[in-house]
């Protein structure tokens, strides 16, 4: 295998720990508030036990090693736009909003329908929105960074109603047969609507971060304009999403606990004084291990990783859906968020309910 010199690079570089710098620099974007969410999972249920038994794993694997039971992956034909429209159909109905009144949509996937066009314009059409739609490509963290884009657009007056979606079908750039990968994904789509709130309402305090250095610890190596798709690498699995799980780990333990830590001084607030953490629901070893750093009380924890697995982008709404559908959210409630993954990227942010 042929690796060119920059991604050589890097790759020796990982030979040890990870020395992310995390800025201490936040921002602040408030007068922003969610009135409604929604949210899709496909309906093909994949259950660890069915994975072990066909992967030869040990019983019980998956939940020892991840604390996941099951997973929904995408049939044939579905796609990742198919995921987000529903989601954002349910955000819509939900909020008693009409297509129409939505003036920017933001979808935060790193699983395109295609290259090109993006997804979000598939969705804006099909949802029959008339309005502005980008995608955002910030892997684990597309979710924050796409809140965070939109929340810009509410807070300055340039959007009255934004739609952001976080949305990944991570089955199909998993190779299926790889033990050490395969377990860890599924497939899901959530939405959130933004509009304008009062000055104490959305993102007290936040930041997003990224560290490029880490780029080969989680990434696609064929399929872009580097490396274009070819038979030979098809053939390799190439194009398939490689993962140094070890030093993923162990980053993502903490950038989680440092950013949070970062994020709530700046909020001028505890730890222990947050409401509820929607953290990336990656791996529930990287959760334990967090909140047992930061002494965090596990019920503050809301997580759905057992049920989904790890899906990406689409995991911090599929949360905060959850929690407005059980309307166990009330004005004043804040929220501890943090996404983290492939880039190495990072978006950590105290919502104020």
């Amino acid at each position: 295998m042929h690796i060119k010199a920059s991604e050589s690079t890097l790759l020796e570089a990982l030979g040890g720990e990870l020395k992310t710098v995390f800025s201490k620099r936040t921002a602040r974007l408030t007068g922003v508030r969610m009135i409604a969410s929604g949210s899709y999972v496909p309906d093909n249920m994949i259950t660890s036990e069915s994975m072990e038994q066909r992967l030869g794993l040990e019983p019980g694997w998956a939940k020892q090693r991840t604390g996941i039971l099951e997973r929904r992956h995408v049939s044939d034909g579905q796609a990742t736009s198919d995921l987000a429209v529903e989601a954002g159909r349910r955000a819509l109905h939900n909020a008693g909003l009409a297509p129409e009144q939505i003036d920017l949509l933001v979808v935060g996937t790193f699983t395109p329908d295609y290259l090109c066009p993006s997804t979000a314009n598939l969705v804006q059409y099909r949802l029959g929105v008339d309005a502005p739609a980008f995608d955002i490509a910030a892997a684990c963290s597309g979710f924050m960074y796409a809140m965070a884009t939109a929340a810009q657009y509410i807070a300055t007056g340039n959007a009255r109603y934004a739609m952001v979606i976080g949305a990944d079908t991570n089955s199909r750039i998993v190779n299926q047969n790889d033990p050490k990968i395969a377990p860890l994904f599924g497939d899901g789509a959530g939405a959130v609507i933004l509009t304008q709130g009062h000055q104490q309402q959305g993102l007290v305090a936040y930041q997003l971060g990224s560290d490029g250095s880490g780029g080969p610890m989680l990434y696609r190596h064929t399929g872009g304009s580097m490396n274009e798709l070819t038979p030979e690498s098809l053939a390799q699995g190439r194009h398939y999403l490689q993962m140094d799980g070890r030093n993923v780990f162990k980053w993502a333990v903490r950038a989680v606990a440092e950013t949070m830590q970062i994020v709530a001084e700046a909020a001028e607030i505890s730890l222990e004084d947050v409401d509820y953490y929607l953290l990336h629901q990656a791996n529930m070893r990287i959760l334990d291990a967090t909140c047992k750093t930061l002494g965090i009380s596990n019920e503050k924890l809301i997580n759905n990783l057992d049920r989904y697995g790890n899906t990406s982008a689409a995991s911090i709404p599929l949360l905060i859906d959850e929690l407005m559908q059980a309307g166990r959210l009330e004005t004043g409630d804040t929220l501890m968020m943090s996404g983290f993954g492939g880039g190495l990227t990072w978006g950590t942010g105290l919502f104020r309910w």
